[in-house]
């Protein structure tokens, strides 16, 4: 594909909640209904931002994440999931929504930030600022970034919140005169409550958006009266080129699937939704045949699955329906106690648990780990989180480190049973401990994206395989 582009803008705000996400998948939307081909991608480890893009731009949307794939990773990543153009007028978009403020990283000089991810893949930044109760102040703020970091492509600004007509005009003259860049959208406070309706972990989930089809056309009339397109999509066509702009040529890395393949079901449904599409598709390249499983239809686990992988989600959400689900629950827990390896990540470790509690209630849940779980008012653990395996399971060597992320409100209740990792970062299961095992079954609170744990895929698929021999099956 010689001769190709991928136009890019990087939607960065100064923190949480400024309206990246509403910008993002605005302008997503816009081009959309211009007929380009575009693609949403998310800086950080976020689940439910990733899968609005997904829903606004009709594609997976992938995390680019310098922590847990390294920098390297991350630019494949983008290479080999952008849309792509000839050289010429444009008829792509790739928008790729910051997390946090535009330098907030790791530590005090910005590692791993949005900027640095920005400046990673060559892309020209757009600021989004909440405007509200300030006007020339918000100048003051864009001459900050850019003398925080001089290098950096700062194309422009989108003011959000903002009150009325010369609110908008005493910012913008403020802006373009002090920091010489344009403000390419002025957005007026928008009194919606349900057009992305929140909850205690970030965003409701489009598919559980009640009025999904009302979100859309409000999403692109602000973008149609209040967003600059034009203007926008020339930034991102002005991206400079790059390795980027060309897809890796690394076919080769990814494994031959054996002739044999095996079945490995996943729990997707609304109460357990966080995946990466890289972690199913590793899978998927190394032998498996993807199940989808839910735990609130009051069906068995169907038979012949040879492991099973339970990501998070919001099992809290729809608590009573799991726990009615005995039929679900019953046959889960007699699989573990089959040797059926199963791997579950933070939500999934509450539905291994024996019960978990919220709002004053409790819900009995699979009985396979020997815990109960409650969920808390705030979060228990948040960000990234490194283990170390420290003893032998089903699906790591000893001695490996793993990158991961955690976001919790949920802890366990007493005593923390055997566990194989210690926590070198973040908080785990409490102790500095994570990932319980019993038996051929993990259940832990780190989140792991397979670019930057190959090993989990192929742990899983050894304990797929061992499974079936086991049993007595070929492999």
């Amino acid at each position: 594909m010689m001769g190709t582009a991928a136009p890019r803008i990087v939607v960065a705000g100064l923190s949480g909640d400024s309206g990246k996400t509403l910008v993002a998948l605005a302008l997503l939307l816009a081009a959309r209904e211009r007929g380009l081909s575009v693609r949403g991608f998310k800086k950080g480890p976020d689940y439910i931002d990733a899968a609005w893009l997904s829903w606004a731009s009709r594609a997976p949307a992938r995390n680019l994440d310098t922590f847990l794939t390294a920098p390297d990773g991350a630019a494949r990543t983008f290479a080999r999931h952008a849309a792509r153009q000839p050289v010429g007028p444009i008829a792509a978009l790739n928008v790729i929504e910051g997390n946090r403020g535009l330098f907030d990283g790791t530590d005090a000089e910005g590692t791993h930030s949005t900027a640095a991810l920005a400046k990673l893949l060559g892309a020209p930044v757009v600021l989004v600022i909440n405007a509200r109760k300030m006007t020339a102040t918000a100048a003051a703020l864009v001459r900050g970034c850019q003398a925080t970091d001089p290098g950096l492509s700062l194309a422009g600004v989108v003011l959000n919140q903002v009150a009325g007509r010369r609110h908008a005009d005493v910012a913008r003259e403020a802006i373009e005169r002090a920091c010489g860049v344009p403000v390419l959208g002025v957005i007026p406070r928008v009194d919606e409550p349900d057009l992305l309706p929140g909850r205690h972990l970030g965003l409701v989930p489009p598919a559980e958006h009640s009025r999904i089809g009302g979100a859309a056309e409000a999403l692109r009339q602000i973008a149609r009266e209040h967003l600059d397109v034009d203007r926008l999509l020339a930034c991102a066509a002005g991206s400079p080129s790059g390795a980027v702009d060309e897809p890796p040529q690394d076919g080769a890395r990814v494994p031959h699937a054996p002739s044999r393949r095996v079945t490995i079901g996943y729990v997707s449904d609304p109460a357990f939704s966080f995946y990466y599409p890289e972690n199913l598709e590793a899978l998927e390249a190394r032998g498996a045949t993807l199940v989808p499983l839910s735990s609130l239809a009051g069906r068995s686990l169907p038979p012949g699955l040879s492991a099973l992988y339970i990501g998070g989600g919001f099992p809290e959400a729809h608590a009573a329906a799991i726990a009615e689900n005995r039929a679900f629950l019953d046959s889960l827990r007699a699989s573990a106690c089959g040797g059926l390896p199963i791997f579950a990540e933070c939500g999934g470790l509450m539905l291994l648990a024996n019960a978990f509690s919220w709002q004053g209630r409790r819900y009995p849940m699979a009985g396979v780990m020997p815990v109960d779980v409650e969920v808390m008012d705030a979060p228990q653990g948040h960000g990234y989180l490194v283990l170390s395996v420290d003893r032998p399971n089903p699906f790591f060597q000893v001695g490996l480190e793993l990158r991961a992320h955690e976001f919790h409100y949920s802890r366990i209740v007493g005593p923390l049973p055997d566990t194989v990792c210690g926590v070198l970062r973040g908080t785990g299961c409490g102790g500095g401990r994570d990932a319980i095992v019993v038996d051929q079954a993990w259940a832990s609170y780190a989140h792991l994206h397979a670019a930057g744990a190959p090993a989990w895929a192929d742990g899983m698929i050894r304990a797929a395989r061992g499974y079936r021999a086991k049993a007595g099956e070929p492999t």
